[in-house]
Order: C-alpha cells, then sequence, then structure tokens
C-alpha cells in the first residue's frame, strides 16, 4: 500500500539544517496494524506527516498503491487526501457550532452529503456507541466521545489507510481503552490498514508490528 525509499526529511532556517528524518525505508502492506513509537523529537509524527502527504520530503520516493507521489501535483494530492486517507489527531478538532452529525458528515460536503453518507454517518456513530447523540454539539460531549466523533469523521468515505497521531493523549485510561479498541475493530473486522503514533507503551502493544524511531532513524529496520 505504502512504500518509502530512502526518504529524508530536512528543515532549513536560515544557513541552518536540521534533519528530521534520514534515510527512511518502510514498506506497509494492506491490512497492517502499525504502531510509531519513539521519544519525543524522534521523527513519529514527521513521518506520519509525510504517509498522509501533509508534508513532502526533502528527498527519496514515496508510493502509495504502487504509484509514485508528485507532490507537485496538486490533484493527485487532494485525491489520495480526500478518497483513501482518514486523519485521527490528539485533539478533536470539532466545529462547535455544528452537531455530532453534521461533524461527521464534513468530509463528504463537496460531494452534496447524499443520503448514502448520511445513513453511514448514522451507523459510523452507532458503532462508536453515539446513536443517541447525533443532534448535540460537541460542548455537550465528553472528551472520549468527542475522540469517536473525530473517528467517525475520518472513516466517513471508508479509507482504506487510517492516520492516527497520539489519539488517546488527551484521554483517560477507560476512554484511551474504548479508542483503542475501535481502532482494533476497524483492523481486525474492516481490515483498514493502521498507523498509530503513540508514546504509551502499553498502546503500542496493540500493533501487529512496532517501529521503533530513534533520532529520526528506523531503529529496527
Amino acid at each position: 500500500m505504502l512504500e518509502f525509499r530512502a526518504v529524508s526529511k530536512i528543515l532549513q532556517n536560515n544557513s541552518i539544517n536540521t534533519t528530521i528524518l534520514s534515510d527512511i525505508n518502510l514498506k506497509v502492506v494492506d491490512g497492517e496494524f502499525i504502531s510509531l513509537v519513539g521519544k519525543s523529537g524522534s521523527g513519529k509524527s514527521s513521518l506520519l506527516y509525510l504517509m498522509g502527504t501533509l508534508d513532502k520530503p526533502s528527498s527519496g520516493e514515496i508510493f502509495f498503491k504502487d504509484q509514485l507521489i508528485d507532490f507537485k501535483n496538486e490533484n493527485l494530492i487532494h485525491h489520495i487526501r480526500k478518497n483513501e486517507l482518514g486523519f485521527v489527531f490528539q485533539f478533536h478538532y470539532l466545529i462547535s457550532e455544528l452537531s455530532v452529525l453534521d461533524n461527521v458528515l464534513l468530509p463528504t460536503t463537496t460531494n452534496g452529503s447524499g443520503k448514502a453518507f448520511i445513513e453511514r454517518a448514522k451507523f459510523l456513530l452507532k458503532e462508536m456507541g453515539l446513536e443517541e447523540k447525533h443532534h448535540r454539539r460537541p460542548h455537550q460531549l465528553s472528551g472520549g466521545e468527542r475522540q469517536r466523533v473525530a473517528i467517525a469523521r475520518a472513516l466517513i468515505k471508508n479509507p482504506k489507510l487510517l492516520l492516527a497521531d497520539e489519539p488517546t493523549g488527551n484521554l483517560d485510561s477507560t476512554n484511551g481503552l474504548i479508542v483503542m479498541n475501535i481502532l482494533k475493530k476497524l483492523n481486525e473486522v474492516d481490515k483498514t490498514t493502521i498507523i498509530l503514533v503513540t508514546h504509551d507503551t502499553e498502546y503500542s502493544k496493540w500493533g501487529k508490528r512496532i517501529i521503533h524511531l530513534v533520532d529520526g532513524k528506523i531503529a529496527n529496520p
């Protein structure tokens, strides 16, 4: 599904270059559940952003479904983000003025949010245990419920790859476990490929493969 070939990321600030990622070679196979782990500043989130085309590499090549990603091709990048990927972050980024249902439907607004999407949104909210809260606003939900809405929003267009950046970081242990069980079910039942960035040692073990990053390099190729 996803392949990195000798990918590096270097930040340039005036005459100072800072290497964030160095010579990353990595293959992600359909249906995998991968945990990205490492100390703060090791490059976990930077690698995830490259996987999600939210950033571009300084050198090297990234392939998605065997196609070389041309980061200058804005139409291609937009298509991949819109139709192939789902994103879940540490903060839910829900829109306070919208209902739970409308927040889930946000990625479909350019498609008209037709009946099929509305039915899928309701199905996803039921899967998240939120079927009775369609019309509530985000401030009327708990932190764990808001994060579950964010997951439903990420899944509304049935992405094949879900990228999760510290999705349990702001949650207590009970809600964190609920979110992790949702991710596990998505992977095992729906066969969604999941890449999870986490600092939590126990949650990282839920991944079927653990990738350790140390100073911008993969420590366990």
